[in-house]
């Protein structure tokens, strides 16, 4: 596995675009990308590289390639219920809701992981410096756009948009969508699977446990 983060701007040239202003490129005329409000994302079963655009102009901020083809293991439709009920405190559970709906992703899940990650405390602070019900780490919460990790109701849309980019990215493995979100993407692509990190392995099963538990419900 070889990860390679350019640092370079590459300009790309749209030979309308010099001549009449309504032909510029734009990111919408990539093809076989997900545009994720500012980041592109692009990915086949080999290699995930992510993109800015500013007009004329590609910024990719990192490319994982792989000299194998990742395993994926989609968990099913069920990741994907965003109406489902979740099991969570009440005072949380309209968040969750929320931002599944807002996200696509299964409100089930959303509830198993912050139970996972800060046991429901939106002012939990981890040794390595993540934070709130998500446990998002500072930079990860910039990129999403969250301002103040402490605030419950922010925390879990940034952790929901979080798990539906990871989603995304690993094809809707459930597995690897897990892995990334405890060890990073990154260490999920140089394993080419799951982290063997004990603290990531355990991660992995406990958040499917209780996910699984409720969906049997």
């Amino acid at each position: 596995m070889k990860i390679r983060s350019v640092i370079a701007v590459t300009l790309l040239v749209a030979t309308a675009a010099a001549a009449d202003d309504r032909s510029r490129f734009t990111a919408s005329h990539v093809p076989a990308v997900r545009l994720k409000k500012g980041v592109v994302i692009s990915n086949d079963s080999r290699s995930i590289t992510a993109y800015r655009f500013f007009g004329n102009i590609r910024e990719s901020l990192v490319s994982i390639r792989s000299t194998r083809t990742l395993s994926f293991r989609p968990f099913g439709s069920a990741v994907y219920t965003t109406s489902a009920s979740a099991a969570a405190p009440q005072y949380l559970a309209s968040a969750i809701a929320e931002a599944s709906r807002t996200h696509g992703v299964d409100p089930r899940l959303v509830a198993a992981v912050a139970r996972r990650e800060s046991a429901w405390n939106s002012n939990a602070v981890s040794r390595t410096g993540a934070c709130g019900i998500m446990q998002l780490m500072p930079e990860t919460a910039r990129y999403l756009g969250v301002k103040n990790v402490f605030d419950a109701r922010e925390n879990i849309f940034g952790g929901a948009r979080y798990l539906r980019t990871l989603l995304d990215t690993f094809g809707g493995d459930l597995d690897l969508t897990l892995a990334a979100y405890n060890a990073g993407p990154g260490a999920v692509a140089k394993y080419r699977g799951i982290p063997p990190y004990r603290e990531t392995q355990a991660y992995v099963a406990a958040v499917k446990a209780t996910y699984q538990k409720q969906l049997a419900q």
